[in-house]
């Protein structure tokens, strides 16, 4: 694939699905969904998880969630999934996306603490289509975690590390998705593991998040995707300027109270494409030591604990 710039990313708006899922926040959603407003999506799936058993302020704020995401003002057909029941992160989300693209050959996801840009509308639908034939590819983020830097030789390049902070892919990628990872252990076990991660500190940071995540102790979709992305040897394509940000940060948020990585929303510009199709090593290597993959299984258990920590909060 040659390198190409286009000023245009070539599909009308509203042109790709939306699917946005949404549970107890209707600040953040007010917000979020003023963005998947001005995208206007002509197929738009609402995922909502229900209230905590005894939660009274969820049954309040669940429901008033549920009354922003109604405001439906332009021509779209429009899929409720909503749950009267809590399922919790992991259950809700993916069983919404799985429902989604039985429906659907390609989708843009978000979440109700990803604020999008209209460039990340723009940019999912141009890659959803260049890339959706390319087996080896298999999403497309809006989140950057690096924007001072320029990868490579295009406006985005491609990693192995998948992102949830506003994204996108298609149905032929969404397929390996499996919620209790039933090939984890033996691959953790087999020499592709290590071929794939030769860094020690990494693998025992990845191998201790997948076993957690696949017993439960962490209640995550993020990391299960991760987890099939890895297996799968998939690339994620990931731009250079943030397209997303992630607003959720705070008391309220599950995952994200004590950190903070919402970069604020930066220009993308042409769509130059890359002129290769791999992993920026160099790229992959700062997003390990930023996330704590390089400190391994110490940082992993006070991830763990802090999670702990506030579920007995």
């Amino acid at each position: 694939m040659s390198a190409a710039a286009s000023s245009s990313y070539g599909s009308r708006a509203g042109g790709v699905p939306v699917v946005f899922t949404v549970f107890n926040r209707p600040d953040h959603t007010r917000k979020t969904f003023a963005a998947i407003r001005s995208y206007r999506p002509a197929r738009l799936f609402i995922v909502a998880d229900g209230p905590r058993p005894g939660n009274t302020d969820d049954v309040r704020r669940c429901a008033e969630v549920r009354d922003i995401v109604s405001e439906i003002d332009w021509p779209c057909e429009a899929t409720r999934d909503y749950s009267e029941t809590n399922l919790g992160c992991a259950r809700r989300v993916s069983s919404g996306l799985t429902a989604a693209f039985e429906a659907v050959d390609r989708a843009i996801v978000l979440e109700d603490d990803c604020l999008a840009s209209a460039e990340f509308f723009s940019f999912c639908a141009a890659l959803l289509e260049r890339y959706a034939e390319t087996a080896q590819v298999w999403a497309v983020n809006g989140n950057s975690y690096q924007p001072q830097f320029r990868r490579g030789d295009g406006a985005y390049y491609f990693s192995r590390y998948p992102d949830s902070w506003g994204w996108a892919t298609w149905r032929r990628a969404w397929q390996y998705y499996r919620h209790d990872l039933p090939f984890l252990e033996s691959w953790l076990r087999s020499p592709r593991w290590r071929l794939s991660f030769p860094h020690k500190r990494e693998r025992r940071f990845l191998e201790h998040i997948f076993r957690e995540t696949a017993m439960g102790a962490i209640d995550s979709w993020g990391y299960r995707w991760m987890a099939c992305v890895m297996h799968g040897e998939g690339l994620c394509a990931i731009p250079n300027a943030n397209l997303v940000k992630n607003i959720g940060f705070g008391d309220d948020a599950t995952h994200t109270r004590n950190v903070d990585f919402g970069y604020e929303l930066t220009p993308l510009g042409s769509l130059e494409h890359p002129s290769v199709i791999r992993a920026d090593d160099e790229a992959d290597a700062y997003f390990r030591k930023k996330f704590g993959f390089e400190f391994g299984i110490t940082h992993s258990l006070r991830h763990l604990a802090r999670l702990a920590l506030r579920k007995l909060r």
